[in-house]
């Protein structure tokens, strides 16, 4: 299998379960141990029918990679419960430090701009292969990447992910465009509009976690509370998330360039390794300072239903194609100053936690 240098999947009885060591829509994760070797891994395990979907999609997506910037999956076991349910559990390597959420949270709940800057180019990175490979994660925010001892970093939670060539072959089949699924405070406009996936949704996320490390907060969090709330203001209005207002001149226009509200004009995975927040070369004034770009307006003529658990599947507008952002050059896209940034405040009764949603039975 692709991807596994280091060690094989254990066959069955010759591994050990530990600790549960965290949790999901889908199931549990625990630590491992190979007992004819004594190596650590992880095991995520479901046996309701949506865990089980959502782990063979991330098992399967994750068989074809290999990427020093993606977790590793070691294989799969399947099995039946005490009660003769069907069990699946797949095997994945263990990384010690945690997600880059426990990490923040270690360190005051926020990271350093330097830090960021180190995290975010390897999480480019991993977007950047998991892209040239047909593959939108979905679901990216801090939880979603895992940390090494060493302090790399690498993407894991492929259970929302989808691969862009099997939904184009299955558009007007039911079932191709409601199994989508991701965390609302993260997710792009347009998925929230039930417009379309492409490789630009995970851009929008990219910047949303960006934040996320940045202020220790969930993007919205300081604006929106109530879930019905915030999904209309990130679908339908024309306002960005709150930037962090110590970061540096460059990192507030990396953040413009992920954070495009029009998808066509998000940059890429490639070109965002080039952007001097995280290549560190000089620019010229024109590149960030520029204002020549037009700003985007959002159609939301004939809203859909915004209720924040609605199973309801959603349909891709045909007049719509799922692209890939080929836009290499582009010297002047800036919000209009900081009215953009600036949220209405919204008195709502609070919800405490943000989920994944996994829809069309995914929860």
């Amino acid at each position: 299998m692709a991807g596994n240098h280091f060690c094989s999947c254990p066959l069955p009885g010759e591994w050990m379960k530990g600790k549960v060591i965290g949790s999901g829509s889908f199931g549990n994760v625990h630590i491992a141990m190979n007992k004819a070797t004594g190596a650590l891994f992880v095991v995520k395990s479901a046996v309701s029918c949506p865990g089980l979907q959502s782990l063979e999609n991330e098992a399967t997506i994750l068989e074809g990679l290999s990427s020093p910037f993606i977790v590793q999956c070691m294989g799969k076991e399947l099995s039946k419960d005490s009660n003769g349910d069907r069990k699946i559990s797949i095997f994945m390597e263990y990384m010690a430090s945690g997600s880059l959420s426990d990490v923040a949270e270690k360190f005051g709940g926020a990271l350093d701009e330097e830090v960021i800057r180190l995290y975010t180019r390897q999480i480019l990175c991993g977007l950047k292969y998991l892209h040239e490979n047909g593959i939108v994660h979905c679901d990216l925010k801090c939880k979603n990447v895992l940390l090494g001892s060493s302090g790399h970093v690498k993407l894991t939670d492929f259970g929302c992910a989808k691969k862009l060539k099997d939904m184009k072959n299955k558009r007007g089949l039911e079932g191709s465009w409601q199994s989508v699924g991701g965390t609302p405070l993260w997710m792009a406009p347009e998925v929230l509009r039930n417009e379309g996936l492409d490789y630009a949704s995970d851009i929008w996320s990219l910047g949303c976690t960006v934040i996320e490390m940045a202020t220790g907060r969930p993007p919205w969090s300081d604006e929106v509370s109530n879930p019905v709330a915030a999904i209309l203001k990130i679908a339908c209005s024309n306002q960005m998330p709150r930037f962090p207002s110590h970061f540096s001149r460059e990192g507030l226009d990396f953040l413009d360039k992920c954070l495009e509200r029009h998808p066509k004009w998000r940059w890429t995975a490639e070109e965002l390794l080039e952007h001097p927040f995280i290549s560190g070369k000089s620019v010229s004034n024109s590149r960030i300072d520029g204002s020549c770009s037009p700003s985007s307006i959002l159609d939301i003529s004939g809203m859909y239903d915004c209720d924040y658990d609605s199973d309801e599947p959603g349909s891709f507008n045909e007049d719509e194609s799922l692209h890939i952002n080929r836009f290499s050059t582009r010297h002047c896209i800036q919000r209009k100053g900081t009215d953009s940034r600036q949220q209405a405040e919204i008195d709502l009764e609070p919800l405490d936690n943000w989920i994944t949603v996994r829809s069309a039975g995914q929860f």
